[in-house]
């Protein structure tokens, strides 16, 4: 029984195809776990140029019309220990599979070559007539050889038993040889030494008979078989080893794209299980192939819509203006997104993003929430379209009694989550989950985690859970959107002297990926002066809002700055006082909400 489907490039897991009773394989449906990532970046690409309502997706680009080719061929990797029926199942493939690959088995290369009397086979030579092994880089730039020609090519490869080691599984990879499938046959010890021990070559025809599951076809051929000196007993439990240490070292390299197939049945029931392996296996190459082209097909109709509008430069322009239209929310959906991508991406596990635009404000209006779950929606199926495991949080009810409660701001976020249209596609139960914050939600399958907007209510802080959670997440990155962790007082005064220094240390711990702020006249929120932008891993960036003719604006950019600048340093700038000059008032300028 098929106990689980073929993982996606980027998911950590391992298949375990079993036999006897092999199912019939439905066609696999687009919501898939190896589709669905490239299904909701198409999505993404059809929102920019056809959504107009802020929470419904259109996952279809409207008037898209896509041609697909003949998707590429199936390449293919086998491994099994020996005895395994790997050269069987080979045959099998070859001889009885629509897909035509080629096999390639290094033995029968390493013959040819010597047989031809080539470059290749004149080196491999030498070695063999001494009873050396040949080197890898001789074996390697013979495989990649074979490949290289038309009918691998066209038809697609079947690789036999080759890599064997790491190193040789590295070579291949820098070479950009890499299968879309690593069949694994699984065959228990004493079942392998069995075999082996029962095996008999026929010198005159150099084939493989086995004295109980495959006898030789006549007396004659019987006759003359004799026992290979590698298939005694000890010997086969030494060869055990080897390869299983080889195993687990290659492991590393197609452990997301290997797929364990019961080899303990006969010939014919393992051949099911490949045969249905490989049948969808082609049909998810052949979707993605069609996803691609979609993509790119929905990439260049955006172009095409930008071309014909003013295409945004530097920071969107009337930013008061409210509701923002869907450019300007795009705009810093996707200006978060590239900095939060790179950060993760460099290894950074504790972020935190910090952008405060009137329309992401929801201090302001509560709601205006519905912008920031978007903002959360587009990081989280983004990562989701890197195969990784999301875990949208939101913190729950805290305190007891009297001081039970949670943030205005956050009463009902939960609720939107839940019901926010998540596509078509499964992204919402598979990739990614809801949760609240804590140490009970970091489950072992979660890669990562985003918190939106935890904050400290008055008599109760959100800091200890918090902390909680990202311990046990471990080196898994935590991304805080919106974080608000400075103290509140309680009716006593204790939340802001017991343990502040250590909340205060702890909040500080996680780093800046993307900082945007509006800058205005201390005490207002208009006109806007000027911002300050950060986008990971880039110097703060000092903006100077600029009026010109006819209504129109624009941001400038007036300084850069290594650390978020200070009230001061921002006045300094603006009047165009060197940073060396002695600092005197705070000056006029401030950000909103006495933020610093």
């Amino acid at each position: 029984m098929i106990q689980s489907r073929l993982p996606p490039p980027h998911l950590h897991c391992t298949n375990l195809y079993s036999i006897p009773s092999l199912p019939t394989l439905s066609p696999p449906s687009f919501s898939s776990s190896s589709l669905s990532s490239g299904l909701r970046r198409c999505r993404r690409l059809s929102v920019r140029v056809h959504e107009d309502i802020h929470f419904s997706i259109n996952p279809k680009p409207k008037g898209l019309k896509v041609s697909c080719a003949v998707s590429e061929p199936l390449k293919v990797m086998i491994s099994g220990a020996p005895a395994s029926g790997k050269g069987t199942q080979c045959e099998m493939i070859v001889q009885k599979h629509w897909f035509g690959l080629v096999h390639i088995s290094t033995g029968d290369l390493l013959r040819a070559e010597v047989s031809s009397g080539s470059e290749i086979g004149n080196k491999a030579k030498e070695y063999m007539s001494t009873g050396r092994l040949v080197p890898d880089e001789i074996v390697i730039m013979m495989v990649t050889a074979r490949i290289s020609q038309e009918d691998a090519k066209e038809k697609g490869w079947l690789l036999d038993g080759f890599p064997r080691t790491f190193a040789q599984a590295q070579s291949l990879e820098k070479l950009k040889i890499r299968p879309d499938v690593y069949i694994v046959l699984d065959v228990p010890d004493q079942i392998l030494i069995d075999r082996c021990i029962g095996r008999r070559l026929d010198p005159v025809t150099g084939k493989i008979y086995h004295l109980n599951f495959f006898p030789p076809e006549n007396e004659e051929i019987k006759a003359r078989l004799v026992i290979r000196s590698d298939d005694t007993e000890e010997k086969v439990k030494s060869r055990l080893e080897i390869y299983k240490q080889n195993a687990k070292a290659i492991l590393s390299t197609y452990s997301t794209i290997m797929n364990k197939v019961d080899g303990n049945h006969s010939k014919d029931e393992v051949f099911k299980a490949i045969d249905s392996l490989l049948s969808k296996v082609h049909e998810e190459k052949e979707n993605r192939t069609k996803l691609e082209k979609s993509i790119r097909a929905s990439e260049r109709i955006s172009n095409l819509a930008s071309s014909s509008q003013d295409n945004w430069r530097g920071i969107p322009t009337r930013l008061n203006n409210i509701p923002h239209s869907r450019e300007i929310r795009t705009y810093f959906y996707d200006d978060v997104l590239q900095a939060t991508q790179r950060a993760v991406n460099d290894g950074r596990t504790r972020l935190k993003v910090e952008i405060n635009i009137p329309e992401l404000n929801p201090e302001m209006d509560v709601y205006r929430i519905g912008t920031l779950m978007e903002l959360v929606r587009v990081l989280a199926l983004s990562f989701a379209d890197d195969g990784k495991h999301v875990k949208v949080c939101i913190q729950g009810s805290m305190g007891e009694g009297a001081l039970a409660g949670m943030p205005l701001q956050l009463a009902g976020t939960r609720k939107i989550l839940e019901f926010m249209d998540w596509g078509d596609y499964g992204a919402k139960g598979t990739f990614i989950n809801i949760g609240s914050i804590g140490s009970k939600e970091v489950e072992e399958q979660d890669d990562l985690f985003i918190l939106v907007a935890p904050q400290n209510a008055v008599g109760n802080c959100i800091i200890d859970d918090l902390k909680a959670m990202t311990d046990a997440a471990g080196d898994r990155p935590v991304i805080l959107v919106n974080a608000r962790l400075k103290d509140l007082p309680g009716s006593s005064g204790i939340m802001q002297t017991m343990g502040r220094e250590k909340r205060l240390e702890y909040a500080a711990s996680f780093e800046s990926c993307y900082f945007f702020r509006l800058l205005y006249y201390a005490g207002t929120q208009y006109p806007i002066m000027g911002a300050i932008r950060m986008s990971y891993p880039y110097r703060y960036e000092l903006y100077k809002r600029v009026d010109e003719s006819f209504g129109k604006e624009k941001y400038i950019i007036v300084s850069t700055f290594s650390e978020r600048p200070t009230i001061n340093e921002i006045n300094d700038t603006f009047v165009g006082k060197p940073r060396s000059e002695v600092k005197k008032a705070t000056g006029f300028w401030g950000f909103l909400s006495g933020i610093l």
